[in-house]
Order: C-alpha cells, then sequence, then structure tokens
C-alpha cells in the first residue's frame, strides 16, 4: 500500500533551515533547499516584454532588441548564483542563444546583483534578437 504524506511546512531536525535527502542509489545525501531553483520565469521577449509564468520573479525590464532584466521579488544572498537558459528560434536563423550577464551582443559583462540580472537573447550572426519564448531558471541561496 503507498503512503501519502500531506505537511504545510518541513522543518530539519538538527537545523531549521536544512532538510537532507537520501540520493539515487542511497549512497549519498543532498540539501533539499539547495537543489531548488530560487526563481525561473517563462517569457515572451517580443514586443512588450510579458511573463508567461514565473516564480520569485517581480519584473522584466526591456533594453531593447534582445536584452531584458529580470527582476527578482525576494533577493537572493550574494551575486554568485547560477542561472541558465533557452530561447526558441522565432525565425529562419539557425542558432539563437541566451547569454547570461552579458548585453545581446556579448560584448559588454553585466554583473548580476542580488535582486536582479540581465541576459541577452542573440542569433548565430551575434546580433540581439527577440525571441517569443524565453525560459531562465535560477539557483543559488535566497538572502
Amino acid at each position: 500500500m503507498a503512503s501519502i504524506l500531506k505537511v504545510d511546512a518541513m522543518q530539519g531536525v538538527t537545523t531549521a533551515g536544512s532538510i537532507s535527502v537520501t540520493g539515487e542509489g542511497n549512497s549519498t545525501t543532498t540539501n533539499l533547499q539547495q537543489g531548488l531553483a530560487k526563481a525561473w520565469v517563462s517569457l515572451n521577449g517580443t514586443g512588450t516584454i510579458a511573463v508567461r509564468g514565473s516564480n520569485n520573479v517581480t519584473s522584466l525590464s526591456d533594453g531593447g532588441t534582445g536584452d531584458v532584466t529580470i527582476n527578482f521579488t525576494n533577493a537572493m544572498s550574494d551575486a554568485n548564483y547560477a542561472s541558465v537558459g533557452n530561447c526558441d528560434t522565432n525565425s529562419s536563423y539557425s542558432v539563437q542563444f541566451v547569454s547570461m550577464f552579458n548585453n545581446p551582443t556579448g560584448n559588454t559583462d553585466a554583473a548580476p546583483t542580488t535582486t536582479a540580472f540581465r541576459l541577452g537573447t542573440r542569433e548565430s550572426g551575434g546580433s540581439g534578437r527577440d525571441e517569443d519564448y524565453v525560459i531562465v531558471a535560477t539557483h543559488g541561496d535566497l538572502a
């Protein structure tokens, strides 16, 4: 018979903010909080940019063609988090990609802060390009 566990909150016994979970193979453990995405967003990057769905993202700032700043609802503990993303191909260009912490041409670093980071979407020739679907997830520690 299968078990169902229903809870409103989980708290570690020895450390309230830390819960360890046994990993695959039962040989290691991982920290549950460390493994969760602290923010994610699916956005429309064309025309008037807009959030399609998100968690811990309060707003977007449009910096021009292929240039978006993602603003967090709750700050990260420091600017050393990891963000990964992808975008679709809404045109005949063979390659589109997301460049984290850069302007759309990738020539200027835009250092992340605890409350926001900048990303660029561009085509294979390096020019900034607005994309219909951009998805991004951020991992790190919340403040």
